[in-house]
């Protein structure tokens, strides 16, 4: 997102401002203060994560868009971790424009996504690909229903599964399986962050974390220790570089154990004791 906000901004003649949020978050309050002081009365739009994919953290995004309205401006939200994963109505998140991956916490094929417009904002939004829906020989009445339903030939394959995906969950109680899953996720924090020596990113508790746990991993080697640990224990991680810092973060979901989070813990003390990709 960051790239392709720095190319339409340079089309455009904009500036993309990334506001600087200092870790460890200590509040929902000290978050939001921080993320205003990028304000400026040159600012017209707000574009933010709902949960980040380094860090894995909830951040205030309901208290971040009702003051962007106070402001006048509008507000994007990349929510690609959070169907499925954490609770969201977009009746009151007052977000001007959602965009939610199924794939992630839904289960369903990669591809399957979801895009939300609030109604004021829909006949401004141009598809990536025009298609039949362009000046269509049969309008549904909605221009923005006809640009941005049928994009030519593809697949649509991946968006038949989100119903059953649904249903699924439904049929499983996924409410109580989520929530289990966090609660292992805040009981295995403690050691995760210990074994790494660093400190949590935000308060152990569900405000800020849902099934993912980040730590940051003191390495100048993050794709190398992430190749390490696939080739030498086969486990499936990730380990981002963001900015100067390089974060290493942990999923649970339902079908994974608290046995396999014990394993990463060992396999990261031995990486410490019989490699340089740990410092410590």
């Amino acid at each position: 997102m960051d790239r392709t906000w720095k190319y339409y901004c340079k089309q455009i003649g904009a500036s993309y401002i990334q506001q600087k949020i200092d870790l460890p978050i200590t509040s929902k309050a000290s978050f939001i203060e921080n993320f205003w002081k990028g304000y400026t009365d040159k600012t017209k739009v707000v574009f933010i994560s709902h949960i980040t994919s380094s860090t894995g953290l909830i951040f205030p995004v309901k208290e971040i868009c009702e003051e962007a309205k106070k402001r006048g401006l509008i507000t994007i939200v990349d929510g690609a971790h959070v169907p499925g994963h954490i609770d969201l109505d977009l009746s009151t998140l007052q977000a001007d424009f959602f965009v939610g991956a199924c794939h992630k916490w839904m289960m369903t094929p990669k591809g399957s996504s979801f895009l939300f417009t609030r109604k004021e904002f829909q006949n401004q939004l141009d598809p990536l690909v025009v298609s039949w829906g362009y000046e269509s020989a049969t309008p549904s009445g909605s221009q923005y229903f006809d640009y941005h339903q049928f994009n030519g030939t593809r697949d649509f394959s991946a968006y038949l599964t989100i119903p059953k995906s649904i249903e699924f969950m439904q049929r499983n109680n996924w409410a109580t399986v989520s929530a289990k899953c966090k609660q292992n996720v805040l009981n295995a924090a403690p050691e995760f962050y210990k074994v790494l020596g660093t400190q949590p990113l935000a308060p152990l508790t569900n405000e800020f974390y849902g099934q993912m746990c980040s730590a940051e991993v003191y390495t100048t080697k993050p794709e190398q220790l992430q190749k390490h640990l696939f080739k030498q224990y086969k486990i499936e991680i990730p380990v981002m570089r963001l900015r100067e810092k390089s974060f290493l973060r942990f999923s649970f979901q339902a079908f994974n154990t608290m046995e396999e989070l014990a394993y990463l813990m060992e396999s990261l003390e031995r990486i410490k004791k019989e490699t340089d990709l740990i410092q410590y």
